[in-house]
């Protein structure tokens, strides 16, 4: 199972990358998206991947997960949310204002 959750992240991560290199303001939002979602499950299998334990310690409990990555995960998930809304509407107001949706910001005559 660490395998294929390694494969993925290395599949997430690589596809952020290379549509962060992109021109266009689309494949770069959605890029920072892959990649946020690569640094979500490397903090989630970083506390250890465990299934089937509870995330708090009892008596009863012979092993449990550790809840800290669940909250960070939990908290990045929020944050990257909010910040996604934040770019999507930052690169939608400059495509209305400079009439193409480059990155480099340079203006082409039409």
């Amino acid at each position: 199972m660490e395998l294929l959750v390694s494969v993925i992240i290395g599949i997430l991560t690589a596809c952020g990358i290379y549509l962060s290199l992109r021109g266009r303001t689309f494949p770069v939002v959605l890029g920072l998206t892959f990649l946020s979602y690569a640094v979500n499950l490397f903090l989630l299998t970083m506390g250890r991947l465990a299934v089937g334990n509870p995330p708090i310690i009892s008596e009863n409990a012979a092993h449990y997960a550790d809840p800290l990555p669940q909250a960070l995960v939990l908290t990045a998930i929020v944050i990257s949310f909010g910040m996604t809304a934040f770019v999507i509407i930052l690169s939608l107001r400059a495509f209305l204002e400079m009439g193409n949706d480059q990155v480099d910001g340079k203006h082409k005559p039409q």
